[in-house]
């Protein structure tokens, strides 16, 4: 199916519909990317979610690809961009926005736009605004420094096979990862742990080092206050 340019290039946000009810919708869009940014830290999980179930006042996306935990009152609009095409795919997106304005947390639609927007058909859609322009300072360096403070931790797990979850852990939005790191690939400024179901960019120079608990590597930002990632293994004495 062809999409004229009006359609990509849309905008809108999605009326009389709340997180939690568009949340639910998410077994029915295929294979997703649910993705978790924030200071230089981007977190990704990628394929069907399987099931969605509220626990509390939280809502739960789980599966063989999905582990995340969400508070949906962290969310006060939501904008369905049909924009992003690449090789000729669009790639649809809904920002799930907090009150500042900034995603809380998105989720792509990995196999075009029919999959991901039919479920969404039935939500009256308003004009949302321009996605706002990166600020100058979350621009990457040219390169990812080997003496960078964020790359310890991660090329122990390399170096030991250990096991290691990965967890994004920010106001209103944990997402985990568990598995065995394969490579590391500094590419473009970032440290890239990369999964058939699973990626990590953490960009050159977002992190000052590392909290160290038994077990466990919490990060720090140049503020000393944690980052919002987290790094369970026994590889960490």
């Amino acid at each position: 199916m062809t999409h004229d340019a009006e359609t990509l290039t849309q905008r809108e946000t999605l009326q009389q519909v709340t997180a939690a009810q568009l949340l639910s919708l998410l077994p029915r869009m295929d294979r997703l990317m649910v993705i978790c940014q924030s200071g230089g830290i981007t977190h990704e999980r990628i394929g069907p979610v399987e099931t969605v179930r509220a626990e509390g006042d939280r809502i739960r996306l789980a599966g063989a690809c999905h582990d995340s935990d969400i508070d949906p009152h962290q969310v006060v609009s939501i904008v369905l961009d049909t924009g992003s095409v690449m090789r000729d795919k669009v790639y649809p997106r809904l920002d799930f926005l907090g009150r500042d304005g900034a995603p809380v947390f998105s989720v792509v639609g990995m196999e075009g736009l029919d999959p991901f927007t039919a479920p969404l058909s039935g939500f009256p859609r308003g004009p949302a605004a321009p996605r706002a322009e990166r600020p100058a300072d979350s621009a990457a360096p040219a390169e990812f420094a080997d003496d960078d403070p964020a790359r310890a931790p991660f090329a122990a797990a390399l170096d030991s096979a250990a096991e290691i979850r990965i967890t994004y852990d920010r106001a209103g939005l944990r997402q985990s990862w568990r598995g065995r790191i394969e490579a590391l690939k500094p590419a473009m400024g970032f440290l890239n742990v990369m999964t058939p179901d699973f990626h990590l960019h953490l960009r050159g120079g977002a992190l000052s080092g590392w909290q160290q608990q038994p077990g466990r590597r919490i990060a720090l930002g140049h503020d000393g206050q944690p980052a919002g990632l987290i790094l369970d293994s026994g590889v960490f004495a």
